[in-house]
């Protein structure tokens, strides 16, 4: 890594860029040619920062820096610069074992926050992908071994306690963006906000019966508490299908901004959270002369391949790789405790599932009641098409907030999803 120091933070643009990627060689040498022949493009389309890709003679790169606002919401609504740092912090935490699964991390340019990493090309946001009916086979599988790894080898098990420690140091200053999903995720779809929107007057009745429903504010309070208090391992924070980037072939993770010590399963439920998201919609993007039946049950389906194939990785890695403080090896070498570890191993796997429905859920309803909605439901142009697309995925996640002994396997949450998307009439044009 180069650092290359700036004097005073100041938002970058086409005229700017060129200058400070010029005097990084590195850089420049991988870009080629003069940096006036270069092209800059601004891309981003996210909440929070500057996104830039950058093409030259014989190479890419892409720039991404911190505003110090929500730029989905205007320079009414102030955000600490410093959630670059925590971004870079976090790829280089977790690079050792997922490097293949993230972007190279080129440059960090400490004064202006931004960081210099690969351009992904020829990927497309994993989201918009499944918005416009695409499959990626490999997609589902390589998340849950990306969490499989990051959960397991920033936590107690896979290192030290004072590894972990360090950790905690470092990432325990991200508070600004905690904040952002305690109170954007946890507490204000159910509570009269004034950022909350949704699909109105059709949503209208059912968001005030959320924000009446006391056992659903205590079911949401409860996994709210165990975000803000469950240090299990490092966390990406916001591992939605629009933070991957893909290719038939090829997934990387991107924006873990959100980064910090939490609870395993939040990243594993933001992720099946986002593939009911776009099960349900695409009977609002389905037309008579483009069905998507086989695709929804394509769909549907990758939600037990996530969880099975997270669920067999993490067990072996616990099993071959164990080298933290968590149940030391030594402890259960003999064969009677050998045996009462592996029933430890399957109650532990029982929980992170349990987590990953709660906050399935608890995303969802964010996603449709909160104030920041998924482009699966925005871009279905019929209001009242959407707004039963939309609620068939409440009903869900009400009932797996409300119910969660019904919801053991992924087989539960398959056949819940059914009959709630059969029973929405959500397929109705």
């Amino acid at each position: 890594m180069s650092v290359k120091a700036s004097k005073v933070w100041h938002p970058l643009d086409a005229s700017s860029l060129p200058a400070l990627l010029g005097g990084l060689r590195e850089i420049s040498g991988r870009l080629g040619g003069r940096p006036e022949s270069w092209r800059i493009r601004e891309v981003g389309d996210g909440n929070l920062n500057l996104v830039f890709l950058v093409d030259g003679p014989t190479g890419s790169v892409c720039v991404k820096q911190s505003l110090p606002y929500v730029r989905a919401a205007g320079e009414g609504w102030p955000m600490p610069l410093s959630r670059a740092f925590f971004e870079w912090s976090y790829f280089q935490a977790v690079a050792p074992w997922v490097a293949h699964f993230i972007p190279a991390m080129l440059h960090y340019e400490p004064a202006l926050y931004c960081i210099v990493m690969e351009q992904l090309s020829p990927h497309i946001i994993l989201r918009r992908g499944l918005v416009a009916g695409q499959r990626y086979p490999r997609a589902a599988r390589d998340v849950a071994e990306y969490v499989a790894l990051t959960s397991f080898f920033t936590s107690d098990l896979g290192q030290s306690l004072e590894r972990k420690m360090a950790l905690s140091a470092t990432f325990s200053g991200n508070s600004a963006l905690c904040r952002i999903t305690s109170d954007l995720v946890f507490a204000d779809p159910y509570r009269d906000a004034p950022r909350n929107r949704w699909t109105t007057p059709q949503l209208d009745a059912i968001a005030a019966e959320f924000r009446r429903d006391g056992a659903l504010k205590v079911a949401a309070s409860r996994f709210g508490h165990r975000f803000l208090s469950c240090a299990q391992s490092l966390i990406h924070g916001d591992l939605h299908t629009g933070s991957v980037m893909v290719t038939e072939s090829d997934t990387r993770v991107i924006d873990p901004e959100f980064a910090f010590l939490g609870p395993s399963g939040f990243d594993l439920g933001a992720f099946v959270a986002n593939l009911l998201i776009s099960y349900f919609s695409q009977d609002g993007h389905a037309s008579p002369a483009a069905p998507r039946a086989e695709f929804q049950a394509w769909l549907v389906a990758e939600v037990d391949v996530f969880w099975s194939h997270f669920r067999a990785r993490y067990g072996e890695l616990w099993r071959s790789q164990a080298r933290g403080d968590a149940y030391p090896g030594d402890m259960f070498a003999d064969p009677a405790s050998s045996k009462a570890l592996e029933t430890e191993r399957a109650r532990i796997l029982g929980e992170l599932f349990a987590d990953m429905v709660g906050f399935a859920a608890i995303k969802i309803i964010r996603r449709i009641l909160g104030f920041a909605h998924n482009i699966d439901f925005e871009w279905i142009a019929d209001a009242d098409r959407r707004a039963r697309c939309e609620t068939a995925a409440l009903l869900l996640a009400r009932t797996m907030l409300l119910s969660p002994a019904d919801f053991t396997t992924t087989a539960d949450i398959v056949t819940a999803a059914r009959h709630f998307r059969e029973h929405s009439g959500s397929g109705r044009s």
